[in-house]
């Protein structure tokens, strides 16, 4: 025979009383719970998708064409951060791309940079 086990609830230990699944007392304490799990790390994943998010408006600020080439002072006046991007594509040649999201860029001289948007779907 199954024995009962009395569940308690996993913010404040207050006894469950509901499905035999349910692991919170009440929609605050599960809100709770979830927010002390995830808030360091959230912080710092809000933080980078942020600095992501503008670098990407600033690349489509600049890259009204599709092809632009752009000065470094340029993208650092806007708060441009070149050391946040979401994907590298190289090609044959040896040219690194770097992307945020689908809006690219690529040095081509010491103090230029040739921007660029992805056209193709994922």
């Amino acid at each position: 025979m199954a024995t009962l086990v009395e569940k308690k609830c996993l913010e404040c230990e207050e006894k469950i009383i509901g499905r035999a699944d349910k692991k919170f007392c009440s929609d605050p304490c599960r809100i709770s719970y979830n927010n002390k799990l995830n808030s360091d790390e959230t912080n710092y994943v809000r933080n980078v998708n942020n600095i992501l998010r503008k670098n990407r408006r600033i690349l489509m600020e600049l890259n009204t064409t599709g092809k632009t080439r752009v000065s470094r002072t340029r993208m650092a006046e806007k708060g441009f951060d070149l050391g946040l991007f979401t994907s590298l594509y190289t090609t044959k040649e040896g040219a690194q791309y770097c992307y945020c999201y689908e809006h690219g860029y690529l040095p081509v001289d010491k103090n230029y940079y040739l921007l660029v948007v992805k056209k193709e779907s994922l």
